[in-house]
């Protein structure tokens, strides 16, 4: 690593202000600063610094993102092989291998796209390139249906990248979460490429692996059986384990309670959003099914669609959610509480959990600020009486 560095250290005076490749300075940064912690400092105002930036904080997310990535590449092929009848006669490896090459293109898409839009703003604005789409970049494909076409996610990105982040302000100054928002254009822009029966289970052959099922092919999610009235034909150790359709990263459980073990012990996450999040969607649960307006158990709700992987995963976005320690308890459970509000009450929104974040990422600045007038009243108050 220190001969990395030294060739780096070597080439910077080519990106200075007066070299020849000045214009683009901003990319020879955005790649120093990710191999190497800056030794910088802000040039503004009273900082703390440590060896963890953003930077850093966004890779070790990309990790927690791993288990659940890598199973929903096995996932992909083991839907694939399980509809055509031949899963008893294929490999761990080609099951596995259907599924990587099947989402490998949707990743690469993503970050070219969303990481070229970002290091051409960066040179347009004369600004160092921002972090923030080394998550969203491995979000976005894995909150998709595995057929969803390329070219639909490449505008989604763009507008996402666009209209939710850089007109804000870049990382940090958005107020939506950008990967949902990307779903969210899909979702209301493309809805038979997101929803219905015929986008969970990939149908072609990939490299001469997989099988090539019928294009009248349908196979619904969990969450749309149940909007319908369908009794679900997958058992509690399906559910999860992920063994059910669904977006590429949003189905086990288990892949995405490493992540979330690893977020917690990293603190990076907020274990009190987190832990919110699934209060409030247990207990709005538990009062649905005892009123019987929900004919499944409240531990189902919790552990189909995209519930646990929102949780974790983009509930606990420190940008878009709430910032004060009282005000991230209010915030998650009021996610909780919503999206299972829109699931059971709205059989054309069977998911749920995208709307119920972007809500409250718009509700999330009012949330802090009412808990810091209350703190302030509370002191007034102790100050009166003294």
């Amino acid at each position: 690593m220190s001969a990395l560095k030294k060739i780096l250290d070597n080439i910077r005076p080519n990106f200075d202000e007066g070299g020849k490749l000045h214009a683009f300075k901003s990319v020879y940064d955005g790649l120093d600063t990710f191999l190497f912690v800056p030794n910088t400092t802000s040039k503004s105002g009273t900082n703390i610094h440590d060896a963890i930036d953003s930077k850093r904080i966004m890779s070790m997310v990309v990790i927690a993102l791993l288990p659940a990535l890598l199973f929903g590449m096995y996932n992909i092929g083991y839907q694939n092989f399980m509809a055509a009848g031949t899963l008893s006669t294929a490999s761990f490896w080609s099951i596995f291998l259907y599924g990587f090459m099947a989402v490998l293109p949707k990743l690469v898409v993503s970050y070219v796209v969303g990481l070229g839009i970002e290091f051409a703003w960066a040179q347009w604005k004369n600004e160092e390139i921002q972090e923030g789409y080394l998550v969203s970049g491995i979000l976005i494909p894995m909150i998709l249906p595995v057929n969803c076409p390329i070219w639909i996610m490449v505008i989604a990105i763009a507008f996402a990248v666009i209209f939710a982040k850089e007109i804000f302000g870049g990382t940090g100054m958005n107020i939506f979460n950008v990967a949902l928002i990307a779903r969210a254009f899909l979702f209301f822009s493309y809805p038979t490429k997101m929803s219905g029966d015929s986008v969970w289970v990939a149908k072609d052959t990939i490299f001469g692996l997989g099988n090539q099922l019928p294009d009248a092919f349908t196979c619904a999610t969990p969450l749309g059986q149940i909007s319908q009235n369908i009794n679900v034909p997958y058992s509690m150790f399906d559910m999860f384990t992920g063994f059910i359709p669904g977006s590429v990263g949003e189905t086990s459980v288990i892949a995405i309670a490493i992540g979330a073990i690893i977020l917690l012990w990293t603190r990076i996450a907020s274990w009190k959003t987190m832990l919110s999040v699934f209060v409030g969607g247990g207990l709005m649960a538990l009062l649905f099914s005892a009123t019987g307006s929900s004919h499944i158990p409240w531990y189902e709700h919790i552990m189909l669609g995209g519930f646990c992987f929102g949780a974790v995963f983009m509930a606990t976005d420190p940008v878009t959610g709430a910032r004060t320690e009282a005000g991230k308890y209010i915030y998650g459970f009021l996610i909780g509480a919503m999206a299972i509000i829109i699931r059971v009450l709205n059989a054309g929104y069977p998911e749920g959990m995208m709307l119920a974040i972007l809500l409250m990422n718009m509700f999330a600045p009012l949330i802090d600020y009412c808990v810091v007038q209350s703190n302030i009243s509370k002191r007034m108050k102790r100050l009166k009486t003294k």
